[in-house]
């Protein structure tokens, strides 16, 4: 029999825990998928750790509240099983498209499949779809893939990808971000399977300033991965302004030697500006080709020590 390790972080949800908790069951039990139910209390000053234990869940607890991606590792290290599903506490992802999710992953030998919120029904708060379109075209220019859903809760992967990329998981929100750039970079097959995202029960724990945290992510993983696609575009804009500032130099210098009849040997042509630009384009690529160097070297050396073991 199939057996999964369902991981489930939560954080003062003991508005829906219970309920989703049961949901978990019933879905595995209904689709002869055994397995175990993890839920990670993170530091909940309510009802959700005893409720989830009611429920038939087994309950790991932090002292305090460290994070989603916190509760996540908490969940990941302590699974029983290969197979790890995550999802969220609070009763927004369609717990019936687990079976569905397990069995495309089962079926394509994928290592990850992702539910990506573009079903039919959608209720993501209208203020986040710029910000969320920004990072995903950010992280889409990165991977050179097709990402539908960046960030969504609701996935299935294998523990053993998880733990190549473990050091790298924040303990913030952006746990679902990093473990999809980087396994995408890496050429780990992703797969996803459109689903519908429901309205929460109780209040987001997500704050804009957010946004800028999964920017900087992205930013930090595609040095680590993919360094060139930061550093050449970097580069060639640098090139561009300091190569049309030496034309516009060298325009204004013949304007005036014509003016003054002065021999453009003797006149400042080319501004310590243009210089400037020019000398930066040159060492930030050089900088991304040492960066790319050492990225190859590094991950051969993983990939080498990972075939040995």
């Amino acid at each position: 029999m199939f057996k999964v390790s369902v991981v489930v972080p939560a954080f003062n949800e003991a508005q829906s825990v219970k309920q989703t908790i049961q949901s978990i069951r019933k879905v595995l039990d209904t689709s002869g998928i055994a397995g175990e139910i993890v839920l990670v209390d993170d530091g909940s000053f309510d009802d959700t750790a005893a409720l989830a234990e009611s429920a038939g869940a087994k309950v790991l607890r932090h002292q305090s509240n460290l994070g989603y991606g916190a509760s996540l590792k908490t969940g990941i290290i302590s699974a029983s099983y290969d197979t790890i599903v995550i999802t969220d506490a609070d009763g927004t992802y369609p717990i019936d498209m687990i079976p569905e999710l397990i069995q495309r992953m089962k079926d394509s030998s994928a290592d990850m499949v992702v539910g990506a919120r573009t079903g039919a029904e959608v209720a993501v708060p209208l203020i986040r779809k710029p910000f969320k379109w920004v990072v995903r075209r950010l992280a889409q220019y990165i991977v050179e893939r097709p990402i539908p859903d960046l960030n969504s809760g609701l996935r299935v992967f294998r523990k053993g990808m998880a733990l190549r990329y473990f050091k790298l998981y924040p303990n913030g929100f952006s746990f679902t971000s990093t473990i999809t750039v980087a396994s995408m970079c890496d050429n780990c097959k992703v797969e996803y399977v459109p689903i519908n995202y429901h309205r929460r029960q109780g209040k987001s724990k997500i704050v804009p300033v957010d946004f800028f945290a999964f920017v900087m992510l992205v930013l930090r993983l595609s040095v680590l991965f993919k360094p060139l696609r930061v550093f050449v575009p970097v580069s060639v804009f640098c090139f561009s302004v300091g190569f049309l500032k030496l034309i516009h130099d060298v325009v204004m210098a013949i304007s005036i030697s014509n003016d003054t009849d002065a021999s453009l040997m003797v006149l400042p042509v080319v501004s310590s500006s243009a210089i400037a630009f020019l000398l930066a384009s040159l060492q930030i690529l050089l900088v991304g080709m040492v960066a790319e160097a050492l990225t190859k070297r590094v991950f051969s050396a993983g990939d080498i020590r990972e075939r040995k073991d």
